[in-house]
């Protein structure tokens, strides 16, 4: 943090170039989360470079109180709800990178990716916001007030997206199981 303070005042004293300093520390992480985010998408590099001149146009607004990867992140975030919304459609937030277990026979692995799909579906439906918060508590595996920190809300806005998250899920999870999207009875769920 001391570091990045560092960086920011040469930035702020006429130092452009020091900023290629900062987009080389973090570009790894934007790019990351964006992927999470947004899925793979061709505009993926320019949306990072939309976040990097951005935070670069914003930085005297930057609180040194607080830390810079947070800031830089919650810019991420929140240009990502920005695009999720402007397309009008809900692409992929979550990587459900899971390894299908083992299993003995080809059913039981085609019904595990069926599940998964399932999944990833019915939480690419939730709201831009819910998403959000929920892909950061349960892909990034943040606390409550890193979320808070992160996308610069209170503890308690983050808990009730989730829980809303959370209860949107189980009803279309419920939903689904009724019309016999979900093969339940080979997992025990």
């Amino acid at each position: 943090m001391q570091e990045d303070q560092e960086i920011i005042d040469h930035i702020l004293n006429g130092d452009k170039q020091a900023f290629a300093l900062i987009i080389n520390k973090y570009k790894g992480r934007v790019f990351s989360l964006l992927l999470k985010m947004l899925g793979p998408s061709p505009d993926i590099q320019d949306i990072a470079q939309e976040i990097f001149i951005k935070a670069y146009n914003h930085l005297q607004e930057y609180k040194p109180e607080h830390s810079f990867s947070a800031w830089l992140y919650r810019i991420t975030a929140n240009r990502s709800v920005d695009e999720l919304r402007k397309r009008k459609r809900t692409p992929s937030l979550i990587n459900l990178d899971f390894e299908i277990a083992h299993s003995d026979t080809p059913e039981t692995n085609y019904l595990e990716k069926e599940r998964k799909a399932s999944l990833q579906k019915l939480i690419e439906e939730l709201d831009p916001d819910q998403r959000v918060v929920f892909m950061l508590r349960h892909q990034q595996l943040l606390s409550y007030e890193e979320i808070g920190e992160h996308l610069s809300l209170p503890v308690s806005t983050v808990q009730m997206r989730l829980h809303r998250a959370r209860l949107k899920l189980r009803k279309s999870m419920n939903a689904s199981k009724e019309r016999g999207d979900f093969l339940y009875e080979m997992y025990g769920n």
